[in-house]
């Protein structure tokens, strides 16, 4: 009996056991089914979303605004996703998408290369999220640095054209002013004398005499 009863107890615990651990491996899978379904969601709104950047100055205003809507929920959806480097994966797919859309004016068609590696960029890290993350990582180390670049050789060319304008605003006084300046030496013409109004009035007499007619002789 006591046997028995030790032989009881000990298929109870090791069914007990058994059977957490079924239900735990079911709950697990459960959750990471539902993890990629998320991840898969997420990912094909962004892919979706590159298509229509690709193509953005031909959208209408209404289709922009959508678009940029289903961008923020997808970018949202993936920051929350319990995965390491879901944050570098969105800030990744953000600068890409802002990317095409400042290319799309002028390259049109000829972003589909761009478009496929952003999807494949993104599968990979669905199914590889370590060894993605570094290539996610790498890539905005290297477009930190181009901007940081790019903004000190906008910083010189804005301070260079401010030292211009100062130049140039101080230097048109100076051209007028130069303008005004008489050379050395210089003496004005004296304005000519007006006539005294005595010699006016012998003038006026002389031009009368001129004038009036002779006198007819006698008969």
């Amino acid at each position: 009996m006591i046997f028995s009863t030790v032989v009881l107890i000990v298929a109870v615990i090791v069914a007990s056991v058994l059977a957490a651990w079924i239900a735990r491996s079911a709950i697990k899978r459960l959750l990471a089914q539902h993890d990629r379904e998320l991840k898969s969601a997420a990912i094909g709104t962004i892919v979706d979303a590159a298509t229509e950047a690709s193509v953005w100055n031909s959208l209408t205003p209404q289709e922009q605004v959508m678009n940029d809507r289903a961008v923020g929920m997808a970018d949202i959806q993936v920051r929350l996703l319990p995965v390491k480097g879901s944050a570098l994966a969105a800030d990744w797919a953000a600068h890409q998408l802002a990317e095409l859309k400042r290319t799309s004016a002028t390259f049109g068609y000829q972003l589909e290369p761009a478009l496929i590696e952003f999807r494949d960029r993104l599968l990979e890290w669905q199914k590889k999220p370590h060894r993605a993350r570094k290539i996610f990582q790498d890539d905005i180390e290297r477009w930190k640095a181009q901007n940081a670049s790019s903004e000190k050789n906008l910083l010189a060319e804005q301070d260079a054209w401010v030292a211009q304008q100062h130049h140039d605003q101080f230097a048109a006084p100076a051209a007028n002013t130069a303008t005004k300046v008489q050379p050395l030496g210089y003496v004005p013409a004296a304005p000519a004398p007006a006539p005294s109004t005595e010699t006016q009035r012998l003038l006026d007499d002389v031009q009368a005499l001129e004038v009036r007619p002779a006198p007819l002789p006698n008969p």
